[in-house]
């Protein structure tokens, strides 16, 4: 929503449609079973927009006629009826009033929208079954347990020398490599610090920790069965927007909510406090200062998450399930994710983006992955664009493009304004992944 009030679903759409993309690559690897079981990594889980108060459901009920008028979005729902969403949400209406515009609680006048076409991925779990396939191909081998502390250009041939040490040996190797990537989370950074590019200059990080109340009751994990988000609060970042979450992990099923925001100098869960200190360089300096300056309400934000009790995180939560009670919640530690912050004139000389970026040399020789990771939407179209950036002849020959149209039978395509091709490639997906292409007026009743 902008600050003007109109509502920008924009970014709604790219996400749907890079969404779109990752399951026909997802779709693919079933299909020539280079993974046997979808379900060991993806499941159907409709997702939900859930709000209370006039203007949020002015806002939601404003989304959801924008959203609608798009292919992506077909099927969507929306209700003001107090019945149907007990039937979306049973855990969630518990305990709430259901008189609506009579009460003189404007908390009782709520809304929803539903998309059944929803999903939970468990994106360990897929990591997993590729490294597990990569590792059956000749020419392809896996070091595990290794942490790659240096890297440089050699000035001879123009190639990368990496030091990776064995965490479990306490031995160290060199490596040495045509191409690199760098897409080690949040210790991305500091290697795209040592790689010396230019076009790295002025990157800095800011990390931010993530917790998550997660349900022991399973009485309380069987009434709730979808994803349902609600609104970031003020000065929040778009991360922190709250969410009461079924998953599928490791085929059992399980219930989170959060997340709840923290702050900690380190870029890795398991990381150093001098992560932060030790990236500050003469070229990002500026940025890092200018970030901080600029960013007031996030900086106010975090402290207030930080100084939580338990009693506050339970109130968090108590919107979302007001019959929730603290013996069935146990707060769990997330990771790290490390905001990305860059060279800004405009904005002062530093500005922080929350999303991802791909950071490249010009010949293509070394690229780094930055900012928050690549969730199950985006991953796919982000690994793309780093095939186009980092190997621009190759990506443009006929033999690369006619395995990429295998792989991806929407690629070099907009889905979201071809109706026709949106429905073929969901029908394909679905049916290899195994997941449910009913819209979701079929279950509105």
């Amino acid at each position: 929503q902008k600050e003007d009030g109109s509502v920008d679903i924009a970014k709604a759409i790219k996400i749907a449609e890079q969404f779109e993309i990752s399951k026909q690559f997802w779709a693919y690897l079933i299909e020539k079973k280079y993974i046997a079981d979808p379900h060991t990594f993806i499941n159907a889980v409709p997702h939900l927009s859930f709000v209370w108060g006039n203007e949020n459901v002015l806002y939601l009920k404003n989304r959801f006629e924008l959203l609608t008028k798009n292919p992506l979005f077909e099927g969507m729902v929306y209700t003001e009826d107090f019945l149907q969403m007990e039937k979306w949400m049973p855990l969630m209406m518990e305990g709430r009033r259901s008189e609506r515009r009579q009460s003189a609680n404007e908390e009782d006048f709520m809304a929803a929208t539903k998309m059944d076409l929803g999903t939970d991925m468990n994106f360990g779990a897929l990591t997993r079954l590729l490294f597990k396939h990569l590792e059956s191909l000749g020419g392809v081998t896996m070091h595990m347990q290794h942490e790659v502390n240096f890297l440089e250009r050699r000035k001879v041939d123009g190639h990368w020398e990496m030091e990776a040490k064995c965490l479990k040996e306490h031995n160290k190797k060199t490596v040495e490599a045509r191409f690199v990537f760098i897409g080690a989370g949040g210790g991305s950074l500091p290697l795209l610090e040592d790689a010396d590019i230019p076009e790295g200059d002025g990157y800095g990080g800011f990390p931010v920790s993530g917790q998550w109340l997660v349900c022991q009751n399973e009485e309380v994990i069987k009434r709730h069965a979808c994803k349902v988000y609600g609104k970031a609060e003020v000065g929040a970042p778009p991360m922190s927007v709250p969410h009461l979450d079924t998953r599928i992990i490791n085929g059992k099923k399980a219930l989170l909510f959060g997340p709840y925001a923290g702050f900690s100098t380190k870029f890795l869960k398991h990381g150093s406090l001098m992560d932060l200190p030790g990236s500050l360089q003469v070229n990002n300096i500026l940025p890092m200062i200018s970030v901080g300056l600029n960013n007031i309400p996030l900086t106010k934000y975090l402290i207030e998450q930080v100084r939580q009790s338990p009693e506050d995180r339970l109130a968090a939560l108590k919107k979302f399930v007001p019959t929730a009670v603290m013996e069935d919640w146990k707060l769990e530690e997330a990771g790290q994710r490390v905001q990305i912050i860059k060279k800004d004139h405009d904005h002062g000389g530093g500005t922080l983006e929350f999303g991802t970026e791909i950071v490249n040399a010009a010949d293509g020789s070394i690229v780094a992955l930055l900012g928050a990771s690549p969730g199950a939407s985006c991953s796919v179209s982000i690994m793309l664009e780093l095939l186009k950036k980092c190997f621009k002849k190759e990506s443009e020959t006929p033999e690369w493009k006619n395995k990429l149209k295998e792989i991806i039978p929407s690629y070099g395509e907009t889905l979201n304004k071809d109706a026709a091709l949106l429905k073929t490639v969901r029908e394909r997906t679905s049916a290899l992944l195994q997941l449910n292409l009913n819209t979701s007026k079929s279950s509105e009743a």
